[in-house]
């Protein structure tokens, strides 16, 4: 018994355990801002040692440029050239370099705010003379196998869209190869459609990502059916916390794109309209396979508690079954097991064996019984 309290309480110590880490990437609380007045440039990620680099890919239809590590302030020139310049920043606790570049071009306090802060909802905000949008970038840790989100913040302005995230690593390794071969219209056209081809690298991955999601479900799914066990629990748990998870990341995705499709910016052309309805049709298919899997998590859930329930029913039924056939023995050994004189079958030689045939005949005709009856 103290055996099986250990390892309910060892069970109750992994939930708690995992409960907190994730609820820690869902809830962040930034102690940091605390106190400080609107528009404190304050970086509140965890990346906090990742050093600031900034990679300049310029371009038009007939020359590229390219320069992996990049000064802060020769990103200003950048602005006034006739081609298009993607500025992307990695790593984001050097502030003073990031409010060089929020100087240069002229952006807003309070977004370069929301750029360090860096557990922002997605979003969408038009400044007129630029756009500030948000996403959250995941992508599968390739240690640990987990999915790791990562605020992405993009800058977009006529000729420029400024790129900034966490640390290094993006899935956007697809889109640089294409500029560099000069594959498809992406070189042709203006900085809206690189912010449309850098969104749909995003949302494309989010579809490997539900992909690698939705091969977790059917193999708990799976194990679940051979060999239902409390170990489950925890994967099952740990698995609907994760998509949760990716809900958050994902579900106000759909109103920043509806905002880039419906929005009346300058800044986007009408070439690239029929592209962000397609992408906002990839947003809403994304949604729409995290509420499958949410239902299909439940499934399981009610699966595991129905197979846990007749788990335990097939153990009651044969505790129900031996202690049924015992109580008719009980009731002969407890006559002649009393200690009266006047009992005739006492004295008789062939008692004692005759007590032994009656209840093996008792204990065969209650098997029959309830063999016939189909209860085991």
């Amino acid at each position: 018994m103290n055996k099986l309290f250990q390892v309910a309480d060892k069970q109750v110590s992994t939930l708690l355990s995992v409960s907190g880490k994730q609820l820690k990437r869902l809830f962040i609380t930034v102690s940091e801002k605390q106190g400080q007045p609107p528009g404190t440039m304050v970086y509140t990620g965890e990346q906090k040692a990742e050093p600031l680099r900034i990679s300049v890919i310029d371009y038009d239809a007939a020359s590229l440029s390219e320069e992996m590590d990049a000064a802060a302030d020769s990103c200003v020139a950048l602005k006034d050239t006739g081609s298009v310049s993607w500025i992307n920043v990695t790593g984001l606790n050097d502030t003073d370099a990031i409010s060089q570049i929020g100087s240069a071009f002229g952006i807003h306090p309070l977004v370069l705010e929301d750029i360090l802060h860096t557990t922002q909802r997605p979003k969408l905000e038009d400044m007129g003379d630029y756009l500030f949008l948000v996403v959250r970038m995941l992508y599968v840790e390739p240690d640990t196998g987990g999915i790791h989100s990562e605020q992405m913040s993009f800058i977009l302005t006529e000729k420029c869209l400024i790129s900034f995230q966490e640390r290094a690593g993006d899935v956007f390794d697809g889109v640089r190869d294409r500029i560099r071969k000069g594959h498809g219209r992406i070189r042709k056209m203006s900085s809206d459609y690189l912010l449309y081809v850098l969104m749909d690298a995003i949302v494309d991955n989010y579809f490997m990502i539900l992909e690698k999601t939705g091969e977790n479900i059917e193999e708990i799914e799976q194990r679940l059916m051979e060999d239902p066990n409390s170990m489950l629990l925890n994967e099952l748990y740990a698995q609907k916390r994760e998509l949760l998870y990716i809900r958050k990341a994902i579900w106000p995705l759909r109103e920043a794109i509806g905002g880039l499709e419906r929005g009346e910016s300058k800044l986007l052309t009408d070439k690239i309209s029929a592209y962000l309805r397609d992408l906002y049709d990839h947003t809403i298919q994304v949604i729409d396979t995290v509420e499958t899997f949410r239902d299909m998590l439940s499934g399981v859930q009610d699966l595991y508690l129905s197979s846990m329930g007749q788990k335990t029913n097939q153990v009651m039924q044969v505790l129900t079954i031996i202690a049924t056939i015992f109580i008719p023995l009980t009731f002969v050994a407890g006559i002649y097991g009393m200690n009266f004189e006047n009992m005739p079958e006492l004295g008789w030689k062939y008692s004692y064996p005759l007590v032994w045939a009656i209840m093996i005949l008792i204990t065969i005709g209650m098997l029959f019984y309830f063999r016939r009856k189909k209860w085991f």
